[in-house]
């Protein structure tokens, strides 16, 4: 089966920093930060993440009663896919349809899933274990494949549909093996992303104990990729969708493209539970094989990295010594930035966010800043673009994901060209 070319043809967003994608990348391109005390954590060793806020479900498609029995990462999830469906024009059935239900799939992961419903339930049968008082749709709002079913179900998609889980990684995995799905003719467009909502207290107590969190005071001084300063990284929530469609399928349907996925690397440490692999080469071979594939010559492109950038002290200095394996000498000329400085860390939908900024940034030719890198690590001695977006003719865009279990992925976009 010959490789199709895969173009983007919808984005949708729910950040700390935008419930929209223009909104969302005019934030991230003029440094603001979306993370901010949060009340319920008041009693708790942090005190802040990058929460989603003045949420409101039913502009996107949703009612009332779907609304009161989801958690939130499901709604997080509709609504992403919402708009990303709406701005692609895609319609699987009745009036208008454009493209067969049946080649039309969803690939939608979470690394948690309905964390907050687990929580209320599981505390539910810890006050009465008869478990009379469980939910009977506990189950069915907490499995962390939900989403995409409902997302299916609300677009009438019945092509392939699947829930990656790999943690930190997941919405880059789910992009990328979506790509794959359409590029060998699987599928004719696939709705892929991710959607979290970890920051509950029970989350940030156990990422604190593992002494994955930031000690900072000040939130908006807390998330420091890259930064000497840095002491782990801060909770985030919200989601990120993209429409991966065939060049061919889109151009019929005169679509508007936003950019063209043109690589992706999939690659495991094998080497650690949570720490990343210190040699970087794990890392960096999935940067090679996403880079291979999209055709990188350094040469002739200029590149913008979307790095992981968690603000952890391990994982930036792996990451560096990645880039350096991968790109050699060219890893000094790349521009990279951490978009997670601003909108902290969105676990499985940090992907999916990252790939969008990509996007954006390869559209208008801007980097989107590091912000507060105002003390660089002397180990992470690339150009992490500290604090103001830079302008450049960029010709590719790289994010690149690692999760806990040391599942890495890289994911390469270009500007469309026909």
């Amino acid at each position: 089966m010959d490789a199709r070319r895969v173009v983007v043809t919808g984005m949708g967003v729910i950040s700390s920093v935008g419930h929209d994608v223009d909104t969302f990348w005019n934030n991230l391109i003029n440094g603001y930060c979306g993370i901010d005390y949060v009340e319920t954590f008041k009693d708790m060793p942090v005190t802040f993440a990058g929460k989603v806020k003045d949420f409101d479900a039913e502009k996107y498609g949703m009612d009332k009663g779907f609304i009161r029995k989801q958690d939130n990462f499901t709604l997080f999830a509709m609504a992403a896919a919402w708009q990303a469906v709406k701005q692609s024009g895609l319609v699987a059935e009745g009036e208008g349809a454009n493209i067969d239900p049946f080649r039309l799939g969803v690939y939608v992961g979470s690394g948690i899933g309905g964390f907050e419903v687990q929580f209320r339930e599981t505390a539910k049968m810890i006050e009465d274990p008869s478990g009379k008082w469980i939910s009977p749709l506990f189950i069915a709002t907490m499995i962390s494949n939900i989403a995409a079913g409902h997302i299916a179900i609300k677009h009438g998609a019945k092509g392939p549909c699947l829930d990656i889980v790999t943690a930190c990684a997941t919405s880059s995995h789910c992009i990328g093996e979506a790509f794959r799905a359409v590029r060998h003719g699987y599928a004719d467009a696939i709705i892929a992303g991710g959607s979290e909502n970890a920051s509950i207290p029970l989350g940030v107590a156990g990422f604190f104990n593992a002494k994955a969190l930031t000690r900072a005071d000040d939130p908006k001084y807390s998330s420091l990729p890259f930064n000497a300063n840095r002491q782990g990284f801060v909770m985030g929530d919200g989601a990120a969708v993209l429409v991966l469609e065939s060049l061919d399928h889109a151009l019929e349907r005169g679509a508007t493209i936003f950019g063209e996925m043109v690589g992706y690397g999939n690659t495991c440490d094998a080497f650690n539970a949570t720490a990343p692999r210190p040699d970087g080469s794990t890392q960096a071979l999935s940067i090679c094989n996403a880079l291979a594939e999209a055709g990188f010559d350094p040469e002739k492109d200029v590149l913008y990295i979307n790095a992981h950038g968690t603000g952890t002290k391990l994982n930036d200095v792996a990451e560096t010594i990645a880039y350096k394996r991968a790109l050699g000498d060219y890893a000094y000329k790349a521009h990279i930035s951490s978009t997670k400085s601003m909108t902290g860390h969105m676990f499985g939908a940090a992907g999916a966010a990252e790939a969008i900024a990509t996007l954006l940034a390869l559209r208008d030719g801007i980097c989107p800043p590091t912000i507060n890198l105002d003390a660089p690590d002397p180990e992470c001695d690339l150009d992490y673009t500290p604090n103001v977006a830079v302008r450049d003719n960029l010709t590719i865009g790289i994010s690149d994901s690692f999760g806990f279990g040391g599942h890495n992925a890289c994911v390469a976009f270009r500007p469309y060209k026909g």
